[in-house]
This record gives structure tokens, sequence and C-alpha cells, in this order.
């Protein structure tokens, strides 16, 4: 019984990051290999948000614009 328990506090906990994402207003400075951050800035068109992904050292970013429901993103302020 403790085991279901605990695969289900476990799968509410997977599922909470998943259920939105954060739009942040500037590119952070700094980002993991891989980790993506979804910025609202004007190099995109209306409608669309810019999606960048962390490279490993010696590698540029990857930029593309991308278009997210309403629903699935939050705004936020990226902190320096």
């Amino acid at each position: 019984m403790r085991i279901l328990a605990s695969v289900v506090v476990v799968a509410c906990f997977a599922a909470l990051p998943c259920a939105a994402q954060t739009i942040l207003k500037s590119e952070p400075l700094m980002l993991a290999p891989y980790e993506v951050a979804f910025v609202k800035d004007a190099s995109c068109p209306s409608g669309k948000v810019l999606k960048v992904t962390g490279a490993i050292r010696g590698l540029h970013r990857r930029k593309a614009c991308v278009s997210l429901a309403g629903e699935q993103a939050s705004l936020a302020i990226a902190t320096p």
C-alpha cells in the first residue's frame, strides 16, 4: 500500500512541471546544455515565442520561433 501511495505522489509531482511553460521577458545569460527557455521578444512575429536551447561549450545556442497555446504558458520575469 505504501508503494502505491508513493508512486501516486511521485506521479503528481512529475506531471506538474509539464502542465505549463514559463515565458521569460528576456533571454537568460546562462543555460545548461540542452535546457530550453521560452522568451517573448520582438524577434518573432506575434503569436510566437523564441525557443532557446542551451548548448555545450564551444557551440552556439539554438533559437527558433515557435507557437504556444495560451493555456500552456505563463509570463515571468528573468532574473539575472
